[in-house]
């Protein structure tokens, strides 16, 4: 989310405007925690994980009169128009700011990549780059002491961290939200491995179909194997952003301040087929975000 932010408030100087940052979401929108973000403030953030603006949930602005208040501190600071970074959530706001006169570009920010209408948001490389590593590091104990390994990832309606990192580091079996499976199957799986002399597995499980822990009692109470179980958590929040969320998060920044240049609010800023692109946010509501199913055929097919 830096490097969306660096890249809204130089592109709005470059262009002649006065950019000021939000601090604590719509919390602080309503509270008045507005301050003037000039070139050398975003300057050595490009590289950092999460915001400097920080974030927070703010139940009053879901509010009428939470809304009221928001609108009424922007007008009081001469602001005309808003970049809103974030999910679902944040977006149905700007959808409510648009109503009340103020433009709102979103641009969406969220590990999980499960907003509908973009091929990737911001912060998904970094995550699974980060589960990526982690099951590397794993890999070398599960090998050194033949063991099965269960490794639980982020993804609670969306399994696209566990599909992606799962292919990208060969798991013998991955389990998402959205493709029914089978223990027996899992278990089949290992069985076979194990008959070829394979000496270690890994099984990624998305939070949101199972339990890791779970997963992995059941595993040894079938096949009576030494297994270990892994829940990485918001360690795959964190960390340097990889090269190519900072590239997307500095195109869609951009793109958003050219949307409101050109007199547009309440569009979502979108990454398809490597163009960016503004879509109305209820274009994005209307449809219903699903991983590629086909990388999980794949999945399969190479972890025979």
């Amino acid at each position: 989310m830096n490097a969306a932010i660096r890249a809204v408030v130089r592109k709005g100087v470059y262009h002649g405007l006065e950019v000021l940052g939000v601090y604590r979401g719509y919390h602080g929108l309503i509270h008045g925690n507005l301050e003037p973000l000039s070139l050398g403030s975003v300057g050595d953030i490009i590289h950092r994980g999460g915001t400097m603006l920080y974030t927070a949930r703010s139940d009053e602005f879901k509010t009428q009169e939470g809304q009221e208040r928001a609108v009424k501190t922007l007008k009081e600071r001469g602001v005309e128009g808003l970049v809103v970074i974030g999910g679902d959530g944040s977006f149905r706001g700007a959808m409510q700011l648009t109503k009340r006169g103020i433009p709102a570009i979103g641009v969406p920010g969220t590990i999980d990549n499960d907003i509908p209408g973009t091929d990737f948001t911001i912060g998904f490389d970094t995550a699974i780059n980060t589960v990526i590593q982690a099951i590397d590091k794993i890999r070398d104990t599960a090998t050194s002491h033949e063991r099965t390994y269960v490794v639980e990832v982020m993804g609670r309606d969306a399994g696209d961290i566990a599909l992606w990192a799962g292919l990208a580091d060969g798991a013998e079996s991955i389990l998402i939200p959205e493709a029914p499976y089978d223990l027996d199957e899992v278990v089949e799986r290992l069985r076979r491995g194990n008959k070829r002399g394979k000496k270690h597995s890994i099984i990624l499980v998305a939070e949101g179909v199972a339990s890791g822990v779970e997963v992995g009692e059941e595993i040894r109470r079938r096949t009576g194997w030494e297994t270990r179980v892994t829940v990485l958590g918001h360690i795959q929040r964190g960390g340097s952003p990889t090269a190519f969320d900072r590239v997307l998060a500095s195109r869609m920044g951009a793109a958003a301040v050219d949307l409101l240049l050109e007199g547009e609010g309440d569009q979502m800023v979108t990454i398809q087929k490597n163009e960016i692109l503004g879509i109305p946010f209820e274009e994005a509501f209307k449809q219903k975000h699903r991983p590629d199913l086909s990388m999980y055929q794949l999945a399969g097919i190479l972890a025979i």
